[in-house]
């Protein structure tokens, strides 16, 4: 029996398109990381410095405000800097977002709150973001027969929407930019981040790795040295790996389709 997961993995779908990533590589991947925590600041941005590596950062106004020097740094130095929301609006089922779910929200209020994102993002950086990340990775508004995706809303704003925790890498040749899946690396060892790194490769794909904090261990924290590795491994031109921000490759996937 063919399963879903096999008709995602063929190679063969990838293939019949034509779609070939540049320069031969085998595959892309995507660094990112969520809502512009501390750590990111003081330990992650700088290991990214020192390996020569851009990541993408989906930062909210209230905890960038806490370190703008230093995203502003970020922002010279070559890292994407992407948008989040204004509120991090998740589901209602979230003990610290029960007065702000996306149950309670209308599509225009969503709209009004990632508006006012953009606008605070220009004032602080000077720059118009093109990519977005779903808070919590959830993409609807309402309730029961009233619930609506905002992915449509996401579409006409920016060039991508990343989700959160999904099943899958993304097909380059037919994936919804606004609809991109992302696999979460909080808390993997290289092991497990090199699993998802031999599938992609195998199938062609463009896996966007999606974290929180960055140091050595803790709740939702990308593991440094584990990342080293990471690293080390993509910049090996035998490997066939394009590391880029979202933006970039989102870029080149427009483009090249």
């Amino acid at each position: 029996m063919i399963t879903r997961r096999a008709l995602l993995a063929s190679p063969a779908l990838l293939a019949q398109t034509g779609f070939r990533w540049p320069n031969g590589k085998r595959c892309a991947v995507s660094l990112t990381w969520d809502d512009a925590r501390l750590s990111q600041i003081d330990a992650g941005i700088p290991f990214l410095n020192r390996h020569g590596v851009k990541g993408t950062f989906y930062i909210l106004p209230r905890n960038w405000e806490k370190r703008m020097d230093g995203w502003k740094g970020a922002l010279r130095d070559g890292h994407e800097l992407a948008h989040h929301s204004m509120t991090h609006p998740c589901s209602i089922n979230f003990g610290f977002t029960a007065k702000n779910g996306l149950e309670e929200y209308t599509f225009e209020k969503l709209e009004s709150d990632l508006d006012a994102a953009t606008a605070e993002f220009r004032k602080s950086f000077g720059v118009t973001p093109k990519s977005f990340a779903y808070p919590c990775g959830q993409k609807y508004v309402g309730r029961g027969v009233a619930t609506r995706s905002y992915v449509p809303a996401v579409a006409k704003r920016f060039l991508t929407g990343r989700g959160y925790l999904d099943e899958a890498s993304n097909n380059p040749a037919v994936c919804d930019l606004a609809n991109l899946m992302g696999t979460g690396f909080d808390n993997a060892g290289w092991p497990e981040m090199k699993r998802h790194i031999d599938v992609a490769s195998k199938e062609g794909r463009w896996l966007i790795f999606a974290g929180h904090e960055m140091g050595k261990t803790g709740n939702q924290t990308t593991n440094l040295e584990a990342l080293g590795e990471l690293i080390a491994f993509a910049k090996d031109p035998a490997n066939g790996i394009w590391l880029d921000t979202v933006a970039a490759v989102a870029s080149f996937v427009a483009k090249a389709r």
